[in-house]
């Protein structure tokens, strides 16, 4: 990949240090190590944003079928459940 920018920064010299030191003993060069950081960096924040936007779809189609009266009240629900465990053996009365 053709490198075509250039990127400064400022820190703390102590953390520069340390960071050179690592990369060193990694026996890789200080700016490999720094392009890999910022594609895991801008991965996971995809992939947040993603999961974000999943979790929001799937509440929405959540309220939406509560709004269409097709959900089930906290009542119904722990009765279901409750009756799973009780077919399962997993509670007694």
């Amino acid at each position: 990949m053709a490198k075509e920018t250039v990127f400064t920064m400022k820190m703390e010299k102590d953390l520069r240090d340390e960071f050179m030191a690592e990369a060193k003993a990694a026996d890789r060069p200080a700016s490999q190590v720094v392009r890999e950081l910022m594609r895991e960096f801008i991965q996971r924040q995809r992939e947040a944003r993603e999961y974000e936007s999943y979790i929001h779809h799937k509440v929405q189609l959540a309220r939406d079928s509560v709004n269409r009266g097709q959900g089930l009240s906290h009542e119904e629900v722990e009765a279901v459940f409750t009756a799973r465990r009780k077919a399962m053996g997993g509670e007694h009365d």
